[in-house]
């Protein structure tokens, strides 16, 4: 696909950027608020999983159309489907968790994908929004974006999106945004950790694409090497994260790219990546 073209899938555009390595994937289901509803999710699965083995795609930017980033579920579709009597039985159990998985499944594909994912947050994000954008591997917002897991107001704990945002927020900030149910400002955000950092609407896009051909401009290999490694160390004791780290790093020494990377540095020349 040559730079700029598009895709419609769905809910979801798909644009390449080839001349850079940059994939874009824009919610576009503004009527709904962009929520995660099934046909939401299943295009998100569907265009994660394609990106893992499209070499031109080395760097994944999610962002989305409308005022609303995210609103998290979608509870009109989740509520019809409580009342249709097919569900009846088990007063929409069976749905419910089916539907619950399959968001998780999303959640946890974005920190597994190779590829980095950075989410482009121009406008509000709550409930499972917010948790999508917990879930990226970065996230820069415009400076006017909020965030919040408002479950608390309407009877429902935002258990789910909790677990991506503690393992990002302390865990006093995370628990105050559970509890209460409040926004929470970009600037904010930052400064709990949500958000690598928010800058003005107008700038919001060239700042997250220059983030991204940045890392795309990386050996795709050695970072396939880490950032799965980030991830799972981060769960390990101490002496079994250092010890699985030094596995990754020797298998890493022995990669195609890091003896290239490493003459370069020592013959001060610009690497010449061959993505292995």
């Amino acid at each position: 696909m040559a730079h700029g073209d598009m895709q419609q899938q769905s809910h979801l555009i798909e644009e390449v950027c080839d001349s850079d390595g940059v994939l874009r994937l824009t919610l576009n289901d503004p009527a709904t608020r962009n929520s995660l509803s099934e046909a939401m999710l299943a295009a998100l699965s569907d265009r994660l999983a394609a990106a893992r083995d499209n070499p031109q795609a080395r760097v994944i930017v999610l962002a989305a159309n409308g005022p609303v980033f995210c609103a998290g579920h979608n509870l009109k579709e989740m509520t019809a489907a409580r009342a249709d009597p097919t569900n009846a039985a088990d007063r929409g159990r069976a749905y419910f968790s089916r539907v619950l998985k399959s968001c998780s499944a999303v959640m946890q594909s974005i920190p597994a994908h190779p590829k980095p994912v950075i989410a482009e947050v121009a406008g509000t994000a709550t409930a499972a929004g917010c948790q999508l954008v917990a879930s990226c591997d970065l996230a820069i917002a415009a400076d006017t974006a909020q965030f919040a897991t408002p479950g608390v107001n309407i009877g429902l704990f935002c258990s789910t999106p909790m677990v991506a945002l503690s393992r990002n927020v302390a865990a006093k900030h995370a628990m105050e945004m559970l509890l209460t149910g409040d926004m929470c400002p970009a600037p904010k955000a930052v400064e709990i950790g949500l958000l690598n950092r928010c800058v003005a609407p107008t700038a919001l896009t060239d700042e997250v694409m220059s983030l991204a051909r940045k890392i795309a401009g990386k050996s795709s290999a050695t970072v396939a090497f880490g950032k799965p490694t980030f991830y799972r160390q981060a769960e390990m004791t101490l002496p079994e994260a250092y010890d699985f780290a030094a596995e990754i790093m020797v298998d890493n020494m022995l990669a195609n790219d890091a003896e290239e990377g490493i003459n370069a540095f020592i013959e001060k020349r610009p690497a010449q990546w061959k993505d292995k």
